[in-house]
Parts: C-alpha cells; structure tokens; sequence
C-alpha cells in the first residue's frame, strides 16, 4: 500500500430552525422530495409525523427539529418543508426538515469533536466549519434510538463456551463517534463478559494500537466505524497496515450506510471484513473469524 488512502465526503446542509446549519452524509441520502401529506400513524412518539409511501412502501417520517428539542414545524413552515429519505441501519426512513441547502465536499479531518459542555443528550458527532458558519452533523444513530428505544436492543446471541473464552482472551478495540453506536457495541460485548477497550475516535484509537503494541500486549481485534471526524475508519486502517512495526490486528469496518462502494473501499484499504452495521450476531460471528487461527 503506497499511498494514503483517501475518499471523497459530502455532506447535505440543512436547516431545522432558525439559521443554524446541520449535515448528513449524503450517502445516507436516497432522495429529496417536497413535503407532502402524511397518513397518521396511531400511539407513535410525537416526532413521529406519520408515514409516506415511498416506492412502495410505507415508510414513518420524523420531524427532525422535533426528534431533537426544538420545536416542531409549523402548518405554514411545513408548506415549503423537504423530506429526506435517508438508509440508515438497514432501514429507510423519512425526515422533515426546514430547509435543504445545499451539497458540499469535505475532508473529515476538518471536522472537530463536539465540546464536552453539549453533553451526553446533544445530536451531534462533529463540527465543521464551513464559509464562517459552524454545521453541526448530525447523530442520526443517536436521533433514531431516541425515538425509536426498542432499535437500542442488541438481542441475545447465543456463543459456545469455548467460542465465548476465545473472544475472552482477545484484547478488542471498539471505536465509533456515535455514543449511540458505542453503547450498542459494548452492550453485546458485555453481555457476554468480554473485556474491550472502547474509544470514540479514530485518533485516539491509533494511540491505544501503538501504546499497547509498545507494552506488548497488541490489539487482536478492531472493531471501527468508518464515518468519524479526524482520522476516519479507511484512513485508521490504512495507518495500521502501513506500520511495520505493529502486531497486525484483524480489523472489521462498520457503517450504517448500506452502501456496496463503502464496504469494497474498506477492503481495498486493507479492512479484512466490512459490516453494515448494526447485527450482534453479524458482529460477534465476524469477531470469532478474526479470533481464529490463520
């Protein structure tokens, strides 16, 4: 591998409320269209606007601003609202948002960790500067399990005595920036009594790689997003197929977009599996590949 591995990011500025500006991949996006009315749907959370019918289907739809504290859109502001269809998790999903802006291209290096200070109820994985103005991306991981709390479920996997002491003995990385998506990670992982280390950049997950290599006590396993400020899940992997020095982890990419160019490009980049995530038994059975002998 010579040369740095890079791909081209582009996010879909949005608006909520007011003036402030939000961004979503835009392969999450899988088509933009008008507001148009919605057939209610009974005993659902109150963001929840209703659903639409979308090539065949019927798919709810979420007023976004709402999902995440601000106040719902009004009669008049729905007149000139969008609906965003977005595949996120498997799953396609609607949500209503003020304004779309427009479509740029970034590097994830320029986007910075949210401050501390928002909090753990903040919708948000990064900032980016953009012209002057700040974007905030949006969680959207974070955004679904808040209206949707069953999608947190891990369900119960059943492993082996032996396949669960294989994972045990391992010494596993996790790193995601989306606390949802960390949570969901370790919960499968604590279910079953296997240790790991977690972290919530692709940063300060090369720091643990070098730092327990050094301590020779290497990585066996890293499991890692692929969508991350910084040092995104491609570049984290390119890094450590790069470093002669480093006991060579088995690495498995995840993303929750359901996207065939984003799992080939993480097996270019030297990923040895690529997982649309979220299935803990899709994630477990991956992991015991990795534990297995070459």
């Amino acid at each position: 591998m010579s040369s740095k591995a890079k791909q081209s990011q582009k996010l879909l500025l949005f608006r909520l409320s007011g003036t402030r500006l939000f961004g979503i991949g835009t392969l999450k996006i899988r088509e933009i269209l008008p507001f148009r009315a919605l057939a209610k749907l009974p005993h659902s959370h109150p963001a929840v606007a209703g659903t639409l019918s979308f090539r065949g289907t019927a798919l709810p739809v979420i007023d976004m601003a709402a999902a995440v504290g601000y106040p719902a859109l009004t009669t008049e502001e729905l007149t000139t609202a969008s609906i965003m269809i977005t595949d996120v998790q498997r799953r396609e999903i609607g949500f209503i948002v003020r304004g779309v802006e427009r479509i740029i291209e970034t590097d994830w290096k320029k986007v910075q960790t949210p401050p501390k200070a928002l909090g753990d109820r903040a919708f948000i994985t990064g900032l980016l500067d953009v012209e002057g103005d700040t974007v905030q991306l949006m969680d959207v991981e974070m955004l679904l399990a808040n209206v949707y709390p069953d999608s947190l479920d891990s369900g119960e996997v059943a492993l082996t005595d032996v396949q669960s002491e294989t994972l045990k003995a391992l010494n596993i990385l996790l790193v995601d920036d989306s606390r949802v998506a960390r949570k969901q990670l370790s919960d499968v992982l604590d279910d079953k009594d296997i240790p790991y280390q977690v972290t919530a950049s692709g940063d300060e997950a090369l720091q643990v790689l070098l730092k327990d290599n050094e301590l020779g006590r290497p990585v066996d396993l890293l499991v890692s997003d692929i969508e991350m400020p910084g040092l995104d899940g491609y570049e984290l992997t390119f890094d450590v197929r790069d470093n002669a020095e480093l006991k060579q982890p088995y690495i498995i990419l995840h993303t929750s977009l359901n996207s065939e160019m984003s799992l080939s490009y993480a097996n270019q980049v030297g990923a040895n599996e690529a997982l649309t995530k979220f299935d803990a038994h899709e994630l477990l059975h991956a992991m015991l590949r990795g534990a297995a002998p070459a």
